[in-house]
């Protein structure tokens, strides 16, 4: 079932993507708001495709491969836009941290389940505090106008250094557990 709920719902994240990018590149007072919205509404989609696969029954491998693939793609392209426009460290090591460990996160996962052991390396509570932290954090870097008092992009950039953080701790949490299937499964 390509086109479920929950299928559809990941698609639209993965459809986004170029939406976001040429938002963010338009030359208009209103692109950067619309980019940060789109960007934190595929992000809530991330959340719907899950609840809706697992009230509805419409679990799925294609729905399994495709949801950490759109994640990891969208947060990747808005990383690389922020970085575009603002190449300090504390924008610049985040976005290296974040997409640097979900490569190394995809491949310990990709090898685990060579190794019969991919359960070891599932999607824990800290991932999903990362991945709340990443998408509220980017939506408001993307946003960048300040909202009332509050200086939306500075809080962005503060959430998303908070998330690598959440980042390095999950990582080293799934890398722990797999260590010693990897160990063993090395020789």
């Amino acid at each position: 079932m390509i086109w479920n709920v929950p299928n559809t719902l990941t698609w639209m994240r993965i459809f986004s993507i170029p939406l976001v990018v040429l938002l963010f590149h338009l030359p208009y007072h209103w692109s950067d708001p619309a980019a940060g919205a789109l960007f934190a509404i595929a992000g809530i989609t991330d959340t719907l495709d899950g609840y809706f696969a697992r009230k509805y029954g419409q679990t799925s491998k294609l729905g399994a491969f495709l949801d950490p693939v759109a994640d990891k793609l969208i947060v990747a392209t808005a990383l690389v836009l922020l970085v575009s426009k603002d190449a300090r460290l504390v924008v610049v090591l985040p976005a290296i941290v974040i997409i640097g460990r979900e490569i190394a996160i995809s491949a310990l996962r990709e090898w685990m389940a060579e190794l019969g052991a991919r359960r070891k390396v599932a999607v824990s509570s800290l991932g999903k505090v990362k991945t709340i932290l990443q998408i509220v954090g980017l939506s408001m870097m993307l946003i960048r106008w300040d909202v009332w008092f509050l200086p939306t992009y500075q809080v962005g950039v503060a959430l998303t250094v908070i998330a690598a953080v959440f980042t390095l701790i999950s990582g080293w949490e799934h890398l722990r557990a797999a260590w010693p299937d990897l160990r063993s499964g090395s020789s």
